[in-house]
């Protein structure tokens, strides 16, 4: 199956590419094809393809959950992804994932996207783990 990890980096970029990397070390280690897309600088990459989306990125302010500007423009630009099966993904900070992981997948609901599951991750070596168990199937 053909799984995209779409990142939208805040000011630790490095540590978000390295999570999206060892998230797909684990979706690959299911067998499954995976392409991680910058959602900032790839935007005009299409989802339609794929069958499996993880959106992920980071909190860019402590205490209102509020992620990087141009999710919403650039799922509704990414092509087809209503009802496509989902995962969504935040990077760990002392405050505000949760806030900011909750706005994500509203964000992905908006658009028609079914998120069958979510985390809050610590570092590469926790994706990793979680992309190993992740049921990656069609919605």
């Amino acid at each position: 199956m053909k799984v995209a990890i779409v990142f939208f980096p805040g000011k630790n970029r490095d540590k978000l590419i390295n999570t999206c990397k060892g998230l797909s070390k684990g979706i690959e280690s299911q067998g499954h094809q995976v392409t991680i897309i910058d959602g900032q600088r790839d935007v005009t990459t299409k989802l339609t393809g794929f069958q499996y989306i993880a959106l992920g990125s980071e909190c860019i302010s402590l205490l209102g959950g509020r992620l990087p500007e141009g999710i919403i423009e650039y799922l509704s630009n990414a092509g087809l992804v209503s009802g496509k099966a989902s995962f969504a993904f935040v990077l760990k900070t002392f405050f505000g994932s949760a806030r900011a992981l909750s706005r994500l997948m509203s964000r992905m609901e908006k658009e028609g996207m079914f998120v069958r599951f979510s985390e809050v991750f610590s570092g590469p070596e926790e994706a990793e783990a979680i992309g190993t168990r992740l049921h990656v199937e069609k919605a």
